[in-house]
């Protein structure tokens, strides 16, 4: 077995332990915490997790070709923290099921991406994976910055690939 197809089965598990370590942590935090602006890339935890949870839609579409493209971005956005953390953790084992069918072949081929007024671009699906695990670590780094400012202790995020100190939820990933 290549190395690569593995260590993307790796980055899809990682993903969705620091996805659900993260939004564990903003249900615990109030509405009019996780609603309220903060200075980030997006304005409020709320729409930052609100982002990851579109754009990881939007990729997943294109790499499953299921041909919606850019129209993913009409699903209202989801108001709640509990509301986000079912619909992340969804598109988190969807990811995992795309990556553990993964072979070295498949990361060559090439699928559609829906770019609007740039036109239709193609793209291969190793890139695309490799650019959608950075999308969730560059946006969570953020939520978690911006947990810092509220209630809610931000949560450690990194113990999942090492088997010393490895976190309850990454170990039933693994």
């Amino acid at each position: 077995m290549s190395a690569f197809p593995e260590h993307l089965r790796l980055m899809a598990r990682n993903n969705a332990y620091a996805n659900e370590r993260l939004h564990d942590a903003c249900c615990s935090l109030s509405q009019s915490e996780f609603e309220a602006e903060r200075t980030n890339f997006f304005p409020s935890i709320r729409e930052t997790l609100n982002h990851i949870w579109e754009v990881d839609r939007y990729y997943l579409d294109a790499l499953c070709e299921e041909g919606r493209g850019l129209t993913v971005y009409e699903t209202p956005h989801l108001e709640t923290a509990d509301a986000l953390m079912t619909a992340q953790a969804l598109e988190d084992r969807k990811l995992i099921r795309f990556c553990d069918a993964l072979t070295e072949a498949d990361l060559k081929r090439t699928v559609l991406h829906e770019r609007g007024a740039n036109g239709v671009h193609r793209e291969t699906i190793g890139a695309t994976l490799l650019h959608l695990f950075q999308h969730q670590v560059h946006h969570r780094g953020q939520v978690h910055a911006m947990l810092a400012g509220t209630s809610v202790k931000a949560p450690q995020l990194d113990d999942f690939f090492l088997e010393f100190g490895r976190h309850p939820v990454a170990a039933k990933l693994m």
